[in-house]
């Protein structure tokens, strides 16, 4: 077997992005079908012309395809409500799970911070696209602070950029976001919001990120954030920071309140992001389709390349 054979269930914005890069990108994953809910998509045509098996009847429609006895790992680019219901069909048919949805069933999962970690976990999430951009920058400042104690992200993205999954997922966006801010990205207390930015012509995906910690050096931080924007444009391109990180100390003597903790001093970081998309799909203002799509494809990638030399080996 010389490549993994996926599909990919929901054949809308990010799922037809993610088919395209791994047509383009994969060096160990090939497209083995297209699965939607309604037969006049864009993203099933697309598929359809391109040779791959489609289906417009949803996780029972992929089930039925001759194909699915092949396929190894399943990318879930619907809706958190939906990922539960075929989560559970996929694992009890041994399928890996990529899950594009903020359902988080799975571990959290962003490339730049825990990497392979959770390679081997029946289901991965990738938290949401806001997550993917902003949480390694948290976690930029907490790796070399003694106390990081809010962190705080506001995503804001075109609004032709945001399908109806994610129109459907706000709340769990924030939700998972937020909790994701702090088991990976090791704030205290986290909050996540979301901007649909109705602007004509579409603008870029913009991230503002704020953190209070404690214990660091602005030069530390600095050179952290420096550090992981390289990393995380290893497999995102498009990813910069937009300008130059900010500080302001919050004294003793005017302290903050953070709920659930009370008032607090620190250092404050602004972090101010833009990522621009690969236009493979959408056009390159959509960024964030494209360090969602890109994250899920290089963990999976990771996953199938060891899958194969496990299999090779025997």
């Amino acid at each position: 077997m010389s490549k993994v054979k996926c599909a990919i269930i929901g054949s809308g914005n990010i799922g037809s992005d993610l088919m395209i890069k791994i047509m383009r990108n994969s060096k160990n994953l090939e497209m083995g079908a297209m699965v939607g809910i309604d037969p006049a998509s864009d993203g099933l045509a697309r598929a359809a012309r391109m040779g791959i098996a489609t289906t417009a009847e949803g996780i029972e429609g992929l089930t039925r395809l001759p194909v699915y006895k092949e396929i190894q790992v399943v990318f879930d680019a619907t809706s958190a409500g939906a990922h539960r219901h075929n989560d559970a069909i996929l694992r009890a048919d041994g399928k890996k799970v990529i899950d594009l949805t903020p359902a988080a069933i799975g571990p959290f999962t962003i490339p730049a911070i825990n990497g392979d970690a959770n390679i081997d976990e029946p289901n991965v999430n990738m938290v949401t696209c806001g997550g993917q951009a902003t949480i390694p920058m948290v976690h930029a400042v907490a790796r070399v602070s003694t106390r990081t104690i809010y962190g705080e992200i506001v995503a804001s993205i075109s609004s032709k950029s945001a399908g109806p999954g994610t129109r459907a997922n706000i709340d769990e966006f924030t939700e998972t976001t937020s909790k994701a801010i702090e088991l990976l990205g090791g704030a205290e207390r986290g909050r996540a919001i979301i901007i649909l930015n109705p602007a004509d012509p579409p603008l870029m995906m913009r991230d503002t990120v704020i953190v209070l910690s404690q214990g660091a050096t602005p030069e530390a931080i600095e050179a952290s954030v420096a550090e992981m924007a390289a990393r995380v444009q290893a497999y995102v391109p498009g990813y910069r920071l937009k300008q130059r990180v900010q500080f302001e100390r919050i004294g003793d003597n005017a302290p903050v309140r953070v709920p659930g903790i009370g008032a607090v001093s620190g250092l404050k970081t602004t972090i101010f992001l833009e990522v621009e998309g690969a236009a493979h799909y959408l056009p390159a203002y959509a960024g964030n389709l494209d360090i969602m799509t890109s994250a899920a494809l290089v963990s999976a990638d990771h996953w199938a390349a060891r899958t194969l030399a496990q299999e090779a080996a025997e």
